[in-house]
């Protein structure tokens, strides 16, 4: 048995603890709302993010982060990419020994255009961090609260502590794989969500399968393509966390990337979409990033620079697909066959 803290009580970081819980492990629920805290502990549930799912005994709410990570080694991090930065340097006042951090978040930071683990690794001094760990894949709290079943990816530069975390999580009904593409794992869940907010849109125009069926599709290779200039391995976006994860943010009504695009289609201005959500919707503050890494690796990505527009120049969603659907035609394996022709002129 180990003592796992969970930084964030939203739907995701309650459905982990119980998962954990599920293993035998003791977890530690750290919020920073007092109020939400005692009505977990007292109720034994999380009416807020997961409404009418009983919560195990072996999970504790806490409100002090200095009680929550205490004779704690492992630390799951669960909040939004924007709070990431001030949880860390509250975390890096609290501990005294190293620990090993899993994070749980999808997102890219603007400005910096660091990946969460290189944020991490910026803000927590050597000394406190063991390693790095990302858990990743098309996984939905409200199913995983149920049990239902669901694969993730547990991803670090060190395979050992991929393991660990593989151990910690896996059970009958949550299983995990293993992937030393730290890279590649974070690419993909982070810019899936952008695609899911373009699905969303399509899905609020009225538009139909084929129309979603295309934007997964060329989705995927805007991802790639900007993931393997990062450096990731191009495999790692065939699986759980590439393909997988973005069907199941681009097809479900529990992704609240794809429900704030359906909103987005249907006429609703952004400011409006955000606050009517009362969650983050992550892949909003990702487009940002995912046009200044494309600006920045010379890559190619008209879904991700038209989103953009959308999003921050108010253009009309209806035009900005037309946008798409009009520009210069071009092979479907554009970087392949452009990689054949460059080698046939060398020759």
């Amino acid at each position: 048995m180990a003592k796992v803290a969970i930084l964030g009580a939203g739907s995701w970081g309650t459905a982990l603890a119980i998962v954990l819980c599920d293993n035998g492990h003791e977890v530690h629920l750290w919020g920073h709302r007092k109020e939400h805290i005692e009505a977990i502990n007292r109720t034994k549930k999380n009416e807020k993010y997961l409404p009418n799912v009983p919560l195990p005994d072996n999970l504790t709410g806490f409100y002090s982060l200095k009680d929550a990570v205490e004779n704690v080694e492992t630390i799951v991090l669960a909040v939004p990419t924007k709070a990431i930065r001030e949880v860390l340097s509250q975390l890096r006042e609290a501990i005294d020994l190293p620990v090993l951090i899993v994070h749980v978040s999808k997102g890219i930071e603007p400005g910096s255009l660091k990946r969460i683990s290189e944020i991490i690794e910026e803000e927590m001094p050597p000394h406190l961090l063991k390693d790095v760990v990302v858990l990743s894949g098309p996984s939905h709290a409200e199913e995983v609260s149920l049990r239902q079943p669901t694969t993730v990816t547990s991803a670090s530069k060190n395979i050992q502590a991929a393991k660990f975390v593989q151990d910690l999580f896996i059970n009958r009904y949550f299983r995990v794989y293993t992937n030393p593409d730290i890279i590649g794992v974070e690419i993909g869940g982070a810019l899936k969500n952008i695609i899911a907010l373009a699905a969303g849109i399509s899905d609020g125009l009225g538009y139909g399968d084929n129309a979603k069926a295309a934007l997964i599709t060329r989705g995927l290779a805007e991802i790639s393509r900007l993931g393997c200039k990062m450096g990731a391995n191009p495999l790692t976006f065939s699986g759980l966390a590439g393909i997988g994860d973005l069907i199941v943010t681009c097809t479900s009504v529990h992704s609240r990337n794809w429900r704030a695009g359906h909103l987005l289609g249907k006429g609703k201005k952004l400011d409006e979409v955000l606050e009517s959500m009362g969650m983050v919707v992550e892949g909003v503050r990702t487009t940002k990033a995912a046009k200044q890494l494309s600006e920045k690796y010379s890559v190619k990505m008209p879904i991700a620079n038209v989103l953009y527009e959308v999003l921050f120049h108010e253009k009309d969603p209806k035009e900005a697909v037309e946008a798409l659907m009009a520009r210069v035609k071009t092979h479907e394996m554009e970087d392949l066959v452009n990689i054949l022709e460059n080698r046939n002129e060398e020759l």
